[in-house]
């Protein structure tokens, strides 16, 4: 047994050493590679360099949890001596995926067609580069479809062209030619749309890095920026701030008291004690009211001009009808106006409960189609305030396209204009007003301060 066991014990240190080597190798390759791209893209400088390198022969090229930049070293090995310009754009192609928060954004969208959805956002970008470590002819399969998306769009974010490629309904066998032109990096190791923990970690981390990027590209490093491509524009579009619709909604609701067991001010001490002194007589009984921050009152205006689409209002209005069938959000009984104004108010619709709100949407027509003033929805809403039917009003949601005439005193209440308009630009938005922008390629909860 000894002689066995002192015959083993030099194999496995060699085979130790072997895979040591390999991988001080791999590192040293992946370094070359961060500080190739670091000298031609400094602007990219903290984000280059926030990986841990991981050895991993499971996956099949590279691939990122957002904390790590795992590898296969074959793979990387044998692309580093034939292709030093592939291996460039495989790390760089990794890296972009972080910045713009890819790997945490699926979102319950089809997972096949979500990776092919980054991966042209990422590879657009890196052929946009001026630069000559990343660059390679465009094939024919690249120029056709970033010509195609260019007539849908003008930034090409993953979510809009996960949007188009879904509106084309593509034949298979073209799906499997864009999936293999655009197939860089290995997905497998992003997280699943459950891990909550692990996606806010990672959208702190790659958050304040795409922040510094913007910073450093529009103030000081000018000079990279001409050479940056569409990196400024994908970054500014992905730092726009995204906020879950309930938690925006919170900003117009109240402290009320409801008839509601207060559990948090209970104290299950006294009332166990009592059931023990006394048999079944507790000392202590749960408060019957308890106090709530909630929304009772608010104003939906739907801008009805010709340039508002039905079907994107529908959308809001289904996710506000899910938000109002939670307990936690509104009391069991709202006032809620739904306004439809062009340049005169068309119609006020009242909603006391979640099943008006669904008899409403079920059959919403808009009416106006004409021209677009401000002006007459704020004075109607004021009048109600007058005449008493909205006592506690602390805020009104306006949805347009921005291009209207705005009041010029500001309300007694708290406002937010809502634009659907697609490649929204930016409107002169009175400094009294809030300002969300709903793009139509995401899910209706999803809105960008």
């Amino acid at each position: 047994m000894e002689e066995t066991d002192g015959f083993k014990r030099p194999e496995r240190a060699g085979h130790q050493s072997t895979a040591e080597n390999l991988e001080r190798v791999c590192k040293s390759i992946l370094i070359n590679t961060r500080n190739e791209l670091y000298l031609k893209m400094r602007f990219l400088d903290v984000a280059l360099s926030s990986f841990v390198y991981v050895m991993n022969p499971d996956i099949c090229q590279i691939g990122t949890d957002g904390f790590g930049m795992h590898y296969q070293p074959k793979t990387l090995g044998g692309w580093y001596r034939t292709d030093r310009i592939m291996v460039n754009r495989l790390y760089l192609h990794t890296v972009l995926h972080c910045i713009f928060r890819h790997i945490i954004r699926r979102n319950g969208r089809e997972k096949r067609l979500w990776d092919l959805s980054c991966n042209i956002a990422v590879e657009s970008v890196i052929d946009s580069l001026n630069c000559r470590v990343v660059k390679r002819a465009e094939s024919w399969v690249r120029q056709d479809i970033y010509r195609k998306l260019e007539k849908e769009m003008q930034v090409f974010t993953a979510e809009k062209i996960y949007t188009a490629l879904t509106k084309w309904e593509l034949p298979e066998k073209r799906l499997m030619m864009l999936s293999e032109e655009f197939n860089v990096d290995d997905h497998r190791l992003w997280p699943e749309d459950d891990e909550e923990n692990q996606k806010n970690e990672i959208e702190n981390q790659w958050k304040n890095q795409a922040e510094q990027i913007e910073t450093s590209l529009e103030t000081f490093s000018k000079e990279s920026a001409s050479d940056s491509g569409d990196i400024l524009k994908q970054v500014r579009v992905e730092n726009k701030e995204r906020c879950d619709y309930r938690r925006f909604l919170r900003k117009f609701s109240i402290l009320k008291e409801e008839i509601r067991i207060d559990e948090d001010s209970f104290d299950f001490g006294f009332y166990s004690y009592g059931l023990r002194l006394y048999g079944n007589m507790p000392l202590i009984e749960p408060q019957e009211w308890k106090e709530e921050q909630k929304i009772e009152e608010f104003v939906i205006v739907i801008d009805t001009s010709m340039s508002c689409s039905g079907e994107l209002v529908k959308r809001f209005l289904e996710e506000t009808y899910s938000v109002l069938s939670e307990n936690n959000s509104f009391f069991r009984k709202v006032n809620i106006h739904i306004i439809q104004c062009d340049e005169t108010v068309k119609e006020d619709r009242k909603i006391t409960c979640g099943e008006e709100l669904k008899e409403y949407m079920e059959d919403l027509t808009l009416k106006g189609e004409g021209g677009t003033d401000f002006r007459p929805a704020f004075s109607y809403v004021e009048e109600l305030i007058k005449k008493g039917e909205l006592g506690s009003l602390k805020g009104l949601i306006y949805f347009t396209d921005g291009q209207g005439i705005y009041p010029v005193r500001k309300p007694l209440f708290q406002t937010a204009f809502v634009f659907v308009k697609e490649d929204y630009e930016d409107v002169n938005v009175p400094a009294w007003a809030m300002k969300l922008v709903l793009d139509e390629e995401e899910q209706a909860l999803g809105y960008r301060l």
